[in-house]
Parts: structure tokens; C-alpha cells; sequence
């Protein structure tokens, strides 16, 4: 259970809630409930990189603020993340990069459309994911391009 919470706090912190700063984070900075949560690393601590020391402690501390049920999603969410071969954890990463490198409004529009997708019916999922699995690369890129074209030009202040 204990390298089922630790795999939590790290999910966490790599979900991106990190701080921009690259300062250490000393071991005796950290309250109770971080250390607690990230006891298994006390001894080694200091030889973690500033950037490893703050993703740990925010997830961390964004852990132990956690209802149980979010804490076992979040135990969930990992042990999928940590079944996946490398290889597409890397893609899942490298698309992660490229939407976070999207402006603000693309990534409100990704959202809410995954959000709509996630509201249908299974059974409508399921017809969608079947009918864009069956089309060639060309026809998935008409139909992007399609979308684009389609979309709302972003407002300019």
C-alpha cells in the first residue's frame, strides 16, 4: 500500500503542479504531513535534484489534502500510468508537452470537446471511436483540417 501512495505522490507531481523555481527544498521544510507521505525518500533526500524535491513535495502536499476516494483515483490513475510500456508513457508525455505549448483558448476548446465526448453515451463513444479508427491518415487529416477551418477565430484584445 505504502509504494502504492508513493507512485500517487509522483503521479501527482509529474501532472504538472510544480513550482517554476529551482531552489532545494531542505528535508526539515517540509510539514509532517509531506514527510510522512514521502517518508520511503528521507534518507536520500538531499541527493534528489531542487526540480525532483519540488515535484515530490507538492504532490505530496497535494496528496495528503486528498479525500480517501480521490486518493485511491489517484492510486488508480498511477497503477494504469505505471502498466503502460514505456514507449507509450514517451507519447503520452510528448503529446502532454504539445498541449501545454498550445495558447490558453486551443487548450479551453480541447477541454471542453473532451468534455463533451466524455458526456456521451458509451455506445456513442464506441461509434465514434469505430468510425475514426476506419478512416485512412488522409481522411483524418481532412477532417482536421475540416474542424479547423471551422473553428471561431481567436479573439484579438
Amino acid at each position: 500500500m505504502k509504494v502504492r501512495v508513493l507512485f500517487a505522490v509522483m503521479a501527482l507531481a509529474i501532472s504538472g503542479a510544480v513550482m517554476a523555481d529551482d531552489k532545494e527544498v531542505s528535508w526539515d521544510s517540509l510539514n509532517v504531513e509531506q514527510q510522512k507521505v514521502l517518508k520511503p525518500y528521507a534518507e536520500k533526500w538531499n541527493t534528489f535534484a531542487p526540480e525532483r524535491q519540488q515535484l515530490l513535495s507538492t504532490g505530496a502536499d497535494r496528496y495528503s489534502r486528498m479525500t480517501p476516494r480521490q486518493r485511491e483515483e489517484a492510486q488508480d490513475r498511477f497503477k494504469k500510468w505505471s502498466d503502460l510500456p514505456e514507449e507509450r508513457r514517451n507519447q503520452l508525455r510528448q503529446k502532454h508537452k504539445q498541449y501545454k505549448s498550445l495558447p490558453k483558448e486551443e487548450q479551453l476548446r480541447i477541454r471542453q470537446n473532451f468534455q463533451r465526448y466524455s458526456n456521451l453515451r458509451p455506445d456513442q463513444r464506441k461509434v465514434i471511436r469505430d468510425r475514426f479508427s476506419k478512416m485512412s491518415p488522409d481522411q483524418r487529416r481532412q477532417l482536421r483540417d475540416r474542424l479547423q477551418r471551422s473553428r471561431p477565430a481567436p479573439k484579438r484584445d
